[in-house]
């Protein structure tokens, strides 16, 4: 009996399609979410991370000039908004990646209540009433869970999801 030849563990770097080469990619994005080819959410979650951190650079410069209320609506509009974007897909990501986007809450929240970056930013957030990154997550989730049961949510999302707590219907043979 022969050996089956053993192929080498790598990957090929392109594939050709007519007469023209087309390379892979190490990431795709789609509808704002990147996909990596490591299937990691490293690169996605540094996306969010540098497009946040931009946009509360921007509002820093003008800060001296904006009302409280001024600078929550922009960070809430400009920066939370892409926190909580997809949100639902990072459950059961690792805290290391989570830690970062908390840190862009935080620094968001130090931003518009003009705090210190040494300042605890616990009480900053109960103060604007914003719940931590993971909790964010969890709630983002409760609430699709919440509308699947009470039959709020679209039908064709409906009929990808099964009920388990329905008692199942077996036929007698």
């Amino acid at each position: 009996m022969k050996k089956s030849t053993k192929f080498p563990n790598s990957q090929p770097s392109s594939v050709q399609v007519g007469n023209t080469d087309i390379s892979f990619s190490s990431s795709a994005r789609n509808l704002g979410f990147t996909i990596s080819s490591d299937m990691t959410l490293n690169k996605h979650i540094s996306n969010i991370c540098r497009s946040a951190y931009f946009e509360l650079r921007k509002i820093a410069t003008i800060r001296h000039t904006l009302s409280v209320q001024t600078t929550n609506t922009l960070v809430c509009s400009l920066v939370l908004s892409k926190l909580d974007y997809c949100n639902s897909l990072l459950s059961g990501c690792p805290l290391y990646l989570l830690h970062k986007l908390q840190k862009v809450q935080n620094s968001a929240a130090r931003l518009i209540l003009k705090a210190r970056k040494k300042d605890h930013v616990t009480p900053l957030r109960r103060t604007l009433h914003w719940l931590p990154i993971q909790a964010r997550i969890e709630y983002k989730l409760s609430t699709l869970c919440f509308h699947f049961f009470s039959a709020s949510s679209p039908a064709y999302f409906s009929e990808l999801l099964l009920d388990n707590s329905a008692p199942l219907l077996i036929a007698a043979p």
